[in-house]
């Protein structure tokens, strides 16, 4: 049920869809194995704001998950960044060990 949770919230869209698809495209952010958003550039300032506005938004979804399945924060947030990982198109940023890299 965890699993299902995880997918449906990586896949679900927030106010940010089209903003985040195109900072994605551009290569502004990319999906990390803690189930977060990070700027592949650190001095993006732009791309900051986004990562931050939908990480809030993420952890609060997170926390619901974990809540409900009275699991811990941290298994949800590994498993929501895997599966965002493994959802991420070629061409798109992912971190791997601390490096970007695209898939």
């Amino acid at each position: 049920m965890l699993l299902f949770f995880a997918a449906l919230l990586v896949l679900s869209g927030n106010g940010f869809c089209l903003d985040l698809q195109t900072a994605k495209a551009r290569g502004l952010v990319g999906e990390t194995p803690t189930g977060y958003l990070a700027p592949v550039q650190a001095t993006h300032a732009e791309a900051q704001t986004l990562a931050q506005s939908i990480n809030a938004q993420r952890k609060k979804q997170y926390e619901a998950i974990a809540k409900r399945n009275n699991t811990p924060l941290q298994a949800v947030e590994q498993l929501a960044g895997q599966k965002a990982m493994e959802k991420t198109p070629a061409g798109q940023y992912i971190q791997s060990n601390g490096v970007w890299r695209k898939k």
